[in-house]
């Protein structure tokens, strides 16, 4: 079952969008983050992470180098700046805590926070 949405964005092919993740009543800063996608008729991937400090990123290699993850603990947002998008990029995408540390960057073993942005990218 796909993530349900709570909002949505459109781009043409080679586009950029920006996603934000705000912590709305909880408390972000402490956890390291991570983006996910979920297309339909797929299981959720991993995109990228964030520590609780922001000082170390990593990357799927299929967005390494378009996509930047980044957070404000003082907003409690964490956000993902993605440049050049494919259409096969196109998918609902959720930010999620690693509320155990655990390292694990697989959907079930996270909390994922909010319903997700369907990021639609036309050709």
């Amino acid at each position: 079952q796909v993530q349900s949405v709570e909002s949505r964005g459109l781009v043409q092919v080679g586009g950029s969008l920006r996603l934000s993740c705000p912590a709305s009543g909880r408390t972000s800063s402490s956890y390291p983050m991570r983006w996910l996608r979920h297309a339909p008729g797929k299981e959720p991937e991993f995109v990228a992470t964030i520590s609780w400090s922001g000082g170390s990123t990593y990357y799927a290699d299929s967005v390494k180098g378009r996509f930047t993850i980044s957070r404000d603990n003082a907003k409690n947002t964490v956000y993902l700046q993605m440049n050049s998008l494919k259409p096969e990029e196109t998918a609902v995408y959720y930010c999620a805590a690693d509320l155990d540390y655990s390292g694990s960057y697989t959907a079930s073993d996270l909390d994922a926070w909010g319903q997700g942005t369907l990021v639609t990218v036309s050709s």
